[in-house]
């Protein structure tokens, strides 16, 4: 029997964003998935060394908040100056209270895994986006070379 395969394509570049392809990546190589990560448009934010990735209540209507703030919050507070480094700072805050690994940590757990992460190249070029900016171990393809793996893969993935 061959070994099964989960092709995922991140395509968000926020933190709340960027923990789903690293969870479930991670997750599917240690039940012994061979996987790989198609990392296109924001996505590629996921890839930089300096990874600063904040939370958007923007696209994000289901964001529990307190106080009934998630009524309005995602309209009016976005306009406050500051809110949405204030809100990663948070998020962040709660998620290593609960011993939330951080992106970075996920990230690097999926590499010590193999996991394949392919840096679209036509995002790249057309966001003037520097290859060196991106951590060591990324490869530069098209959707041809993705294809390539998904089209063979058990399980594929839009996030």
């Amino acid at each position: 029997m061959s070994e099964k395969k989960l092709a995922i394509i991140a395509t968000k570049g926020t933190l709340d964003w960027g923990y789903p392809p690293f969870i479930l990546a991670s997750t599917a190589s240690a039940l012994g998935y061979q996987v790989e990560i198609f990392f296109t448009f924001y996505g590629l934010q996921l890839l930089k060394k300096k990874m600063d990735v904040q939370v958007s209540p923007l696209g994000n209507p289901g964001m529990p908040m307190p106080m009934a703030m998630d009524k309005w919050f995602p309209v009016i507070g976005t306009a406050i100056p500051g809110m949405q480094s204030m809100m990663t700072m948070m998020m962040k805050n709660k998620m290593k209270a609960k011993g939330v690994a951080s992106l970075e940590e996920l990230r690097e757990l999926c590499q010590e895994a193999e996991v394949r992460f392919i840096a679209c190249q036509m995002t790249v070029d057309l966001f003037d986006m520097n290859p060196k900016a991106f951590i060591d171990g990324v490869e530069f393809g098209g959707a041809a070379l993705f294809f390539e793996f998904a089209g063979e893969a058990d399980i594929s993935l839009f996030m």
